[in-house]
């Protein structure tokens, strides 16, 4: 595995939000908070974190596409477009990229219109339920998969 790996690291809508949004369903970690605690983590395993909140589908999708020339993995939280967006899923899809899906609550304990996920079929895995640490352990599933893949390829 390369000395240092980069991953894109996306949050969609209402996630600028955290802190103060349902705090009972999702924590009362700011999204700062959040995104400080998800690079220092994943600095300490070699691990390059850039970040980007958008409550802008099209903005996600940029950013996905942009990722194919410098990523190695996405961590993405979708918010509610896990449930409703082809067009993130068909970009996922289409750049290749090593994503894992995360969710600070468990989707699957909730109304049961959150526990179809359009865009899990197409990531490496999903990580839901744990809040703050749903993020940290995608970190660790990225590390774990490169390592399983063997994959030394940059971008």
């Amino acid at each position: 595995m390369p000395t240092t790996r980069r991953v894109l690291l996306l949050n969609g809508p209402n996630l600028n939000l955290l802190g103060t949004r349902e705090p009972q369903v999702y924590g009362s970690a700011t999204l700062d908070e959040l995104v400080q605690r998800v690079e220092a983590f994943a600095q300490a395993h070699g691990i390059e974190v850039r970040h980007l909140q958008s409550n802008h589908e099209g903005a996600l999708i940029d950013a996905i596409h942009e990722a194919r020339a410098w990523a190695h993995g996405i961590i993405l939280n979708a918010g509610a477009y896990t449930h409703t967006s082809v067009a993130l899923r068909d970009a996922i899809a289409g750049v290749g990229i090593p994503t894992v899906e995360v969710h600070l609550s468990n989707i699957h304990a909730r109304e049961s219109f959150r526990h179809t996920s359009l865009i899990a079929p197409i990531c490496i895995g999903q990580i839901s339920g744990f809040g703050v640490y749903s993020y940290l352990l995608a970190v660790q599933a990225l590390v774990y998969h490169w390592q399983r893949e063997g994959s030394s390829s940059v971008p």
